[in-house]
């Protein structure tokens, strides 16, 4: 890749060429001007190049994506060879056709992916995505060792912001949560944050001690509880590196989780309630 704006002949070859009036199809360039279609608007600036590197001709086929230029295919031939004709364009602009195909079905690949595993309105994760990572992650702990850690919350006061200042504002807090959320997890180092629906998240982190989860957990609490509109959070933590017995399958780290945190929620605590510690 280059960038553009240092070779102005590529933009100057796409007007002439496309954006002019023409079709995206190929061309062909050759290092003798003399040889070329006098109506071909042959760059200067490419012949000169053409001859630096020993080329004597070369084909250009823009590739096209939603009637803009995303790149090019250039092919070029040495010096002495037998020049480029209009068979070889021809065939140069199906080959970017190809290209712009396969490119453009990465992008809607890509793009399904995000919908199928991304929470519209927050951003993040979504339950599809944590039920993958967490299968995951309880897999790599049962192979490795790797302490699996989840931080399961419950926003307070979502049902009274909706009902007494609707929700347009309720989404604006779930919004605001899930940047706290985020900011959290971005201190667990490859830490997955998401939400699971209504005013419930989580944190899915991977590799870090438990007390380092715990430890974001309780800052989680404090920021959520500076959050205007909003009345906290109820916060459960569930880790293999507590003392919560084996966990072979991710269904019960998740229901250790979901317990703590409704211990949390019916004690109305401030901090997060840990599973295997202080009897949770």
């Amino acid at each position: 890749t280059y960038p553009v704006h240092q070779f102005p002949e590529i933009t100057e070859f796409l007007h002439e060429k496309w954006a002019g009036g023409g079709e995206p199809n190929a061309w062909v360039e050759t290092a003798d001007a003399s040889a070329g279609d006098p109506a071909a608007g042959l760059c200067h600036q490419r012949v000169a190049a053409l001859r630096r590197r020993g080329r004597g001709s070369c084909v250009v086929a823009p590739i096209v994506m939603r009637g803009q230029a995303w790149g090019e295919l250039y092919v070029a031939r040495p010096a002495g060879t037998p020049v480029f004709g209009r068979a070889d364009a021809d065939f140069a602009t199906v080959l970017a056709s190809v290209v712009a195909a396969g490119i453009a079905q990465t992008e809607l690949l890509e793009e399904v992916r995000k919908l199928a595993f991304t929470d519209p309105l927050t951003g993040l994760a979504n339950r599809r995505a944590v039920d993958m990572g967490l299968d995951e992650a309880v897999e790599r702990h049962r192979e490795s060792g790797a302490v699996v850690s989840l931080v399961v919350c419950d926003l307070n006061g979502l049902k009274r912001v909706n009902d007494s200042l609707g929700h347009a504002v309720g989404d604006r807090l779930l919004e605001r949560f899930g940047s706290v959320l985020s900011l959290c997890g971005a201190m667990l180092p490859g830490a997955l944050a998401a939400r699971l629906g209504g005013d419930e998240f989580c944190l899915l982190a991977v590799g870090p001690s438990s007390d380092a989860v715990v430890k974001v957990a309780e800052d989680l609490c404090v920021r959520a509880a500076e959050m205007d509109l909003g009345e906290g959070v109820a916060c459960g933590v569930a880790s293999t590196g507590d003392p919560i017995g084996p966990v072979r399958t991710a269904r019960r780290l998740f229901r250790l989780a979901d317990a703590a945190q409704y211990r949390a929620k019916a004690a109305r605590s401030t901090l997060p309630v840990v599973a295997g510690r202080d009897g949770a």
